[in-house]
């Protein structure tokens, strides 16, 4: 089976992180997030994926040299302009020439939607679409999509009031297509599927479909959610280990290859080192993933934050409720804190106190 994966966007919530690497691309525990969601996608029997490119299209080709990942084999559809969800997904379906039922999932939901019994729900139904849902809690910020007891839609209500959304089931962002669809699809002008497709489809009833459920889902988009995504991955919201091949060294504590740890340094569950990541003496790490090759010196504390790769925090600093790019460096004494993210290479100066920063890589205008 086909799938395409959207995944051309610019990723502008998670900047600085982004103007280096596509979200995609993005480690969520050490795994680039879209190596999970392709294994995830694999588990239910898809074969080939379509990735729908756009922003920064060669990192992806860079990521998977082999044109493969694991037993995926992975096709490239670069679009020569933003089309929208529905004009990309046309776009890549007729450039990898899809002819048969397909599977679309956006490029920054992490989940574990049962997605063989969605496409036996699809068929069953002899649905032309069908929408994954998720319940939420505060439906306002997203497009809620109320339903008979059969599945078939009824209703689009994008961003209702807080008090007044008449479902709290939301669009998952997972979606089950017969080819048909694309005829629905204008080519080569920017269409939204949620916004434009999927709701002219409720002129002529019977044909869209929704399927409820509770697994686990989260959109990364945001730094806050992006750090959620690796707690949740820690404590097992996807399975264990969180990382293929880590070594649980202690409850919730799990090391990739080799790490160094200082005797007098404290790991605090959950948390996972990558390979090479060394922790000085006096330094705490708690709920908090390091990437390989990642130091933290001595007296430095992490807390629930992201350090990712060949990064390096200096003596004494301090970094909470954050993410560290790639090969950045936090000189002594510096602290990050309040959702500040941290662009790859960059450096804060020693001393700095930073709180929901945002703070660029090294020639980076912004």
């Amino acid at each position: 089976m086909k799938a395409i994966v959207l995944v051309g966007g610019e990723g502008t919530r998670l900047r600085p992180l982004t103007y280096t690497t596509p979200k995609p691309l993005l480690p969520i525990a050490n795994v680039a997030f879209l190596e999970r969601q392709l294994s995830w996608l694999a588990s239910h029997g898809v074969d080939e994926v379509v990735l729908s490119l756009g922003y920064l299209p060669d990192a992806f080709a860079a990521h998977f040299p082999s044109g493969r990942a694991g037993d995926v084999k992975l096709t490239y559809a670069v679009e020569p302009e933003p089309l929208g969800t529905a004009g990309g997904i046309r776009f890549a379906a007729e450039h990898a020439a899809i002819d048969d039922r397909f599977v679309v999932c956006n490029g920054d939901v992490l989940t574990e939607l049962d997605l063989t019994a969605m496409l036996r729900f699809h068929a069953e139904r002899g649905a032309e679409a069908t929408i994954a849902l998720c319940r939420v809690e505060d439906p306002s910020a997203f497009g809620v999509v109320p339903t008979l007891p059969t599945g078939e839609v009824i209703a689009f209500v994008e961003k209702p009031p807080p008090g007044h959304a008449p479902t709290n089931w939301i669009n998952a962002g997972t979606y089950v297509l017969e080819p048909s669809i694309l005829d629905r699809v204008p080519p080569r002008l920017n269409v939204s599927i949620e916004r434009e497709t999927f709701p002219r489809m409720l002129e002529h009833p019977g044909n869209l479909f929704a399927l409820q459920s509770d697994a686990y889902w989260i959109d990364i988009g945001t730094p806050e959610k992006y750090l959620e995504a690796h707690r949740d991955v820690l404590t097992g919201s996807v399975g264990l280990p969180p990382v293929v091949a880590a070594t649980e060294v202690a409850p919730g504590v799990w090391h990739q290859g080799s790490v160094r740890v200082d005797a007098g340094a404290r790991i605090e569950a959950p948390a996972l080192l990558g390979d090479g990541a060394a922790v000085g003496p006096g330094s705490t790490v708690a709920g908090s993933v390091l990437g390989a090759g990642a130091v933290v010196e001595s007296g430095a504390h992490v807390i629930r934050s992201v350090v990712l790769d060949d990064a390096r925090l200096a003596s004494g600093t301090e970094v909470v409720d954050a993410v560290i790019g790639r090969g950045a460096l936090l000189e002594a004494e510096a602290t990050a804190t309040d959702l500040s993210v941290i662009g790859a290479g960059a450096v804060v100066a020693a001393g700095s106190k930073l709180s929901g920063a945002r703070v660029p890589p090294p020639g980076v205008q912004v």
